[in-house]
């Protein structure tokens, strides 16, 4: 019984963090009021990636939406992000950036946002670069 409730109960928080990368993703995509479906996509691999169960994805994709819709600091997403490893960071920086340029242009909320989020996620500037000039070249032809 005792490890039936810890399965349970590390469930609940994976998902959780998923739901907080989610927003995070969502807001990213939102930001500058145009949500693609390109922006979709790269959102729903993301979380794959990380480990998300794909027969629950809508879900928690709709669990994100609300979240990110009744938020009102970015903070709110970083929080369980900050701790995760060193990887899922890296990853969730390059889908952001992903996002971000999969409509060609980063405008300056766009930029403000990961100018943010990489002190709030602990990322150097030099990493963030590196992974923005990536993703740049791969989207900017």
């Amino acid at each position: 019984m005792l490890n039936l409730f810890k399965k349970s109960n590390k469930k609940k928080v994976e998902n959780d963090y998923l739901v907080k990368v989610a927003a995070l993703l969502i807001h990213a995509a939102k930001i500058d009021q145009d949500f693609t479906y390109n922006e979709n996509e790269i959102i729903r691999k993301t979380l794959i990636e990380l480990g998300a169960d794909i027969s629950g994805l809508d879900d928690l994709i709709n669990k994100a939406n609300d979240y990110e819709a009744n938020s009102n600091q970015i903070l709110d997403f970083t929080k369980e992000i900050k701790n995760t490893s060193e990887v899922n960071k890296l990853k969730i920086i390059e889908s952001l950036w992903k996002i971000i340029y999969s409509n060609k242009d980063v405008d300056m909320f766009e930029s403000n946002l990961m100018r943010r989020l990489a002190g709030l996620l602990y990322i150097d500037n030099k990493m963030m670069g590196d992974i923005k000039q990536k993703i740049k070249k791969r989207f900017i032809k």
